[in-house]
């Protein structure tokens, strides 16, 4: 994510940029770091706390991108529907498959009962609310149907949002619940040709990612001015 911490460097903003336990090129993958999303806002906030203890922070915005833009929504107010992580833990309502993680869902049942998992799915519904957070950037976030519609009408700090459009793994379907649930958002596509992978892809020529750091960027200043 150096394409979005770098503009944000330069612009003077102070970047922490997190990796989560069991979803990292540094730990390796564990099951939970694919599946249980609920953890990354706790990440944030206990890295706020560790912060806020070393020195005081000014105005503090979140930005992330898929899954990390759920946890941007997260930590503004949103709140996961409990019944639907069972429904999927479970095996009632099938899972995509996760290229980085072939079979996450058995490899987690190889680690935890359904009883667990159906504890866990019920501890994914808390309120993940961070006060310290004044703004969000979502960039094409997941997780949106998983979202509880209450939850993000109740969310008041400014939220924007961008997606591309040929995205397949967090298509517009996705990005939606949060475009029209959060009474604050605003958001538009970064263009018809855009994909998940044109975000964090080596490869990837365009230059999608310059034009939303900088719009990234800008809305920051603006808010947290």
């Amino acid at each position: 994510m150096e394409w979005l911490v770098g503009p944000m460097v330069t612009a003077g903003f102070r970047v922490v940029a997190l990796d989560h336990h069991g979803n990292n090129f540094i730990d390796g993958y564990e099951p939970e770091g694919f599946l249980f999303g609920w953890e990354r806002p706790r990440d944030i906030s206990f890295a706020l706390d560790t912060l806020t203890r070393e020195e005081t922070l000014g105005p503090v915005g979140a930005a992330g991108f898929s899954f990390g833009g759920y946890t941007v929504a997260a930590l503004a107010g949103a709140r996961i529907d409990p019944q639907k992580v069972a429904a999927v833990l479970t095996g009632v309502i099938p899972l995509p498959e996760i290229p980085e993680f072939p079979g996450v869902l058995a490899a987690l049942r190889e680690k935890a009962t359904q009883h667990e998992l159906l504890i866990e799915a019920d501890r994914s519904g808390g309120d993940l609310t961070d006060a310290r957070i004044r703004a969000g950037f979502q960039i094409a976030p997941g997780w949106g149907p998983f979202v509880t519609p209450d939850s993000l009408a109740s969310i008041q700090v400014p939220v924007e949002i961008c997606w591309g459009d040929a995205d397949t793994i967090a298509p517009f379907r996705e990005i939606r619940p949060y475009l029209d649930g959060i009474p604050t958002a605003t958001g538009r596509t970064a263009g018809s040709h855009v994909r998940h992978e044109d975000f964090f892809a080596p490869t990837a020529t365009n230059n999608v990612r310059d034009q939303v750091a900088q719009e990234a960027v800008a809305f920051f200043k603006h808010h947290l001015a």
